[in-house]
């Protein structure tokens, strides 16, 4: 690029140590071609960095990073256009936008609202209302939701704030759907046999919370009991995140054990490169992500990209991209805002029953009618077209810009 056609283009900051995440390149990054990206760094940025080597250092968290990860001032010394975070908050003069999964401001005290629902006037710190203010300011262009859902939680946590605060905020919400270009076309219909059976597969590191178990379960259960012909493709490295499942080591060491035991009816790769992932996708017949909880799911854009339809959960924002037309809803117990009901002992016992029953009935009717999945594939690459086209999603953003 010539310093003429630099100078020409327009600078969008993104957060330095998050800029190539997955979740950075298939939201914010090179969506716009007339655009420049630029890895800026802040105070907050630095403050996690020392934090994050002193917590290092001892063996423990002993100094929290959360917080630090979602707020951004660079007190204005980065010579950009415009910033674009993702879950954060700046307190710059700057103009920025931020794109989000659940709401903001994303704090330690506020990120499990939706699943309690704590009065939002009770969790107003002086630091939560300097967030606020800054969503409000004139600074802030957008808040961008990542679905329906998430504005839907973002909005009942505005409703218990003074007007003064949430109006301001109000007014800026929009949802825009992540993008997602076509990466396969529809599979001939097939009778799957004990040599070509089905193939499921399921992408996700936090296993547990992916309902990684209940798969294992039920595909053992199916396959070994029942004779059904199916395989399980699973790419996880089995990371621990017991906020959800409440998984124990005695669960991972389970898990572990099944792997190990090299079962027929398993294929398991603890890591893979997106574009292996991708292939992989692309010679699977039914996606799977039936998650405790999720506040999105890109792996279930990909799959049905792959002509690959699904069988999710009903909770959060899964019955926004996924449907009984283009793939499976497992119905599971959750609260009105579509979290997960998971809290005590016994709702994960009903939930984790619930899970594996919905499994099992929907595998043995994807087997029994196997032409369902060319069926529901074509219609998930419809929708995909429709819900999804990434030049859309770019005009979109040029106008959230307004460049």
């Amino acid at each position: 690029m010539t310093n003429e056609s630099k100078q020409s283009h327009k600078r969008v900051g993104v957060l330095d140590y998050r800029a190539y995440f997955y979740t950075y390149t298939r939201i914010i990054l090179n969506k716009l071609p007339e655009v420049e990206y630029v890895p800026v760094r802040d105070l907050f940025g630095w403050q996690r960095k020392i934090a994050s080597k002193f917590n290092q250092l001892i063996g423990q968290p002993l100094l929290p990073t959360f917080d630090l990860n979602n707020q951004f001032d660079d007190f204005d010394l980065n010579k950009v256009d415009l910033l674009h975070l993702m879950n954060g908050v700046s307190y710059g003069r700057t103009p920025w936008v931020v794109s989000f999964e659940t709401m903001v401001p994303r704090f330690e005290a506020l990120v499990t609202r939706h699943q309690g629902k704590e009065k939002a006037e009770t969790l107003l710190t002086p630091k939560v209302k300097r967030a606020l203010e800054a969503l409000g300011s004139d600074q802030c262009k957008k808040l961008i939701a990542w679905s329906q859902n998430s504005v839907q939680i973002q909005k009942d946590y505005l409703t218990g704030l003074p007007s003064e605060l949430s109006q301001p905020i109000f007014d800026k919400l929009v949802c825009l759907y992540p993008p997602q270009p076509i990466l396969g076309e529809v599979k001939p219909a097939r009778q799957p046999s004990h040599v070509e059976p089905l193939r499921f597969m399921m992408v996700g590191a936090a296993f547990f919370r992916k309902g990684g178990r209940e798969l294992f379960e039920s595909f053992r259960k199916l396959h070994e009991q029942e004779n059904l012909p199916i395989k399980l493709v699973v790419v996880s490295s089995l990371r621990m995140e017991p906020y959800a499942a409440h998984e124990t080591e005695f669960d991972l060491d389970w898990a572990k054990g099944v792997i190990d035991s090299r079962p027929k009816w398993l294929e398991y790769y603890d890591s893979l490169p997106n574009e292996r992932i991708l292939e992989l996708l692309k010679s699977a017949d039914v996606g799977l992500l039936p998650s405790w909880a999720d506040t999105f799911g890109l792996s279930v854009l990909e799959a049905q990209a792959s002509a690959c339809p699904v069988i999710t959960t009903d909770i959060r924002a899964f019955p926004e991209m996924n449907n009984t037309r283009v793939g499976w809803l497992i119905k599971v117990p959750k609260n009105e805002l579509g979290e997960g009901l998971y809290t005590t002992e016994a709702d994960r016992e009903f939930f984790r029953r619930t899970l594996r029953d919905g499994l099992e009935n929907t595998v043995r009717e994807i087997v029994a009618n196997p032409q369902m999945i060319a069926e529901k594939g074509s219609q998930a690459l419809r929708k995909i077209r429709e819900q999804h086209d990434p030049e859309r999603y770019a005009d979109a953003l040029r106008q959230i810009y307004g460049f």
